[in-house]
């Protein structure tokens, strides 16, 4: 039997009983929602839109640790005890930002069944995803990974429908991602628009058949 669709966060149900510990925001592309080394107080929860999560090294090297979209928590080192931010979380669109107080989360965590369900499958995901990036990074051709990259901000293989057009991204940050150069990352997206895989159209639009580029041995 096919499993039903999780139902999203429902934020209006969340600040009934949350009592006070939630806020709303909207931010524009390129605004900063925290910063690395920030107090680690609260969770975030993305509405709508995608945010960018990088990291600074001492040498001043800066990552792209991930980018996610609509439906997904951010932030939530605070609640295992993380005293401050590990990374930078950016918005790479207009975005709407639910920032969860840690106390209230605790709270409604121990009170709302429903809740609690979401937030541990969100985190076990997580954990997948985060593993599968691991593996993607050392056994996987550059190629390969930037066409999952692409496949992933497109939505591909998730519940909610692939997105036709994917948010403005640029090589620079493609080629963080990835662990490559930008003319890596140029020559391979040149590539895959030649083969049909993407198109320009007002924006970067991904096919199904980019696929081949991840399942080919």
């Amino acid at each position: 039997m096919k499993e039903k669709p999780r139902p999203p966060f429902d934020a209006k149900a969340f600040l009934a009983k949350a009592d006070g510990g939630m806020t709303i925001t909207d931010y524009h592309a390129r605004q900063i929602v925290f910063s690395q080394a920030d107090p680690a107080d609260s969770i975030f929860y993305i509405q709508q839109g995608k945010i960018k999560l990088t990291v600074v090294s001492t040498q001043g090297k800066e990552a792209v640790v991930a980018i996610l979209g609509e439906g997904a928590f951010f932030g939530e080192g605070c609640m295992a005890g993380q005293p401050l931010r590990m990374t930078t979380a950016a918005a790479m669109s207009d975005c709407t930002i639910v920032r969860l107080e840690k106390a209230a989360i605790i709270r409604v965590l121990h009170d709302e069944a429903a809740f609690s369900e979401l937030f541990l499958f969100y985190l076990l995901s997580r954990n997948i995803r985060i593993e599968e990036d691991l593996v993607d990074q050392l056994f996987n051709s550059s190629e390969k990974r930037l066409a999952r990259v692409l496949l992933l901000l497109a939505n591909f293989g998730k519940e909610s429908k692939p997105e036709p057009v994917i948010a403005k991204i640029s090589q620079e940050t493609l080629a963080e991602i990835i662990g490559t150069t930008r003319s890596r990352v140029s020559f391979f997206m040149n590539r895959f628009r030649k083969l049909g895989f993407i198109e320009y159209n007002g924006g970067l639009h991904v096919n199904s058949s980019l696929l081949n580029i991840v399942l080919h041995d």
